[in-house]
């Protein structure tokens, strides 16, 4: 076992369908007046995949970009770790596919569910492996959810799209990049608020169940609401305080792109000038885990991050899962 002092992010790579669905289509098929989607969640479109496409398709065209832009061997990336509520299968794993079709021979690979938090989940789990192991990780999140959603529900079918980001993260011995502050949290008392209440062990799969036993239901989005504004502002200042630095220190901020209300509330509770929000939902919805690898790579590709940033990274979810991480880049 060899021992790395930090990590650095070496990569970053993203993937969106191809089919773009405006908000006119839904607010028609819900019975919603023009411009009701984008006044209460500022979401003007959202990328939906087409029959045939897969989740780990789209995970391995995020996964493929960040590779090549990280430019390190396929045989050096030692763990996969993918992030997803919407698997292929419920068994077996996506992960070992996903990594075998990246041509990934030397490398572990799991699914982790976290939900909206997954990947921050997953990226604190690589960093510490990275830490540990001396070796790359492979970081995905990526979620279908235009097949987990009730068309028929106003509180969650506007708002979920599918969508794939990724990045890579190798050992680096400049204990200012990487992960320079964490915290991960999590509030079993906001369990029911959003669920899929069939397809596990207590509710298995059965014929003739409707859909709302086998779609996303948001049971008080409200609440829901409430709630992630707390979770991940309350992570943030803990990561924050944990890097030792103040907001006004942050370069960009990177928030879980699940409403602009959200994300907006959250940057006045910590002080954070707007002009440092990444802004993503506009154009592609809330795609779960998937939307903070998605922002960082869209980011990125419009304007590289310099040596010296820090980027600010919170989210909140089903669960309740939650969690910060600062990054020194």
């Amino acid at each position: 076992m060899s021992t790395a002092r930090s990590s650095r992010l070496a990569g970053f790579g993203h993937y969106v369908p191809a089919r773009r669905v405006e908000n006119a289509e839904i607010e028609t098929r819900l019975g919603l007046e023009p411009g009701w989607i984008e006044r209460r969640t500022g979401i003007r479109a959202r990328h939906w995949v087409e029959a045939g496409d897969t989740l780990t398709g789209l995970a391995s065209k995020a996964g493929e970009a960040a590779l090549q832009e990280a430019g390190i061997s396929r045989g050096d990336v030692a763990l996969t770790l993918l992030a997803t509520s919407t698997p292929d299968h419920l068994l077996p794993p996506s992960a070992p596919l996903l990594a075998h079709r990246l041509g990934l021979a030397n490398c572990g690979a799991i699914d982790l569910a976290g939900a909206c938090s997954g990947f921050l989940y997953a990226l604190t789990l690589a960093d510490g492996f990275v830490r540990a192991q001396g070796r790359p990780v492979l970081v995905v999140a990526a979620n279908i959810l235009s097949r987990r959603i009730n068309p028929a529900e106003k509180a969650s079918a506007v708002l979920f799209a599918d969508a794939a980001g990724a990045v890579v993260i190798e050992p680096c011995d400049d204990q200012d990049k990487g992960l320079i502050g964490v915290d991960l949290a999590s509030d079993g008392s906001g369990y029911d608020l959003i669920t899929i209440p069939a397809g596990g062990s207590r509710r298995p799969f059965a014929p003739g169940m409707a859909a709302e036993d086998v779609l996303m239901t948001m049971r008080d989005g409200r609440e829901v609401f409430v709630r992630a504004v707390e979770m991940m502002a309350a992570c943030a200042d803990r990561a924050l305080a944990d890097a030792g630095i103040g907001a006004a220190d942050v370069s960009r901020f990177v928030p879980h792109q699940a409403n602009v209300r959200i994300f907006d509330a959250v940057c006045g509770n910590l002080g954070i000038e707007p002009s440092k929000i990444v802004r993503t939902i506009e154009e592609h919805g809330n795609s779960s885990a998937a939307t903070i690898p998605l922002s960082l790579s869209l980011a990125h590709k419009a304007k590289s991050f310099a040596p010296g940033e820090k980027l600010l990274l919170t989210a909140a979810g089903a669960g309740m899962t939650g969690g910060a991480v600062l990054l020194g880049m």
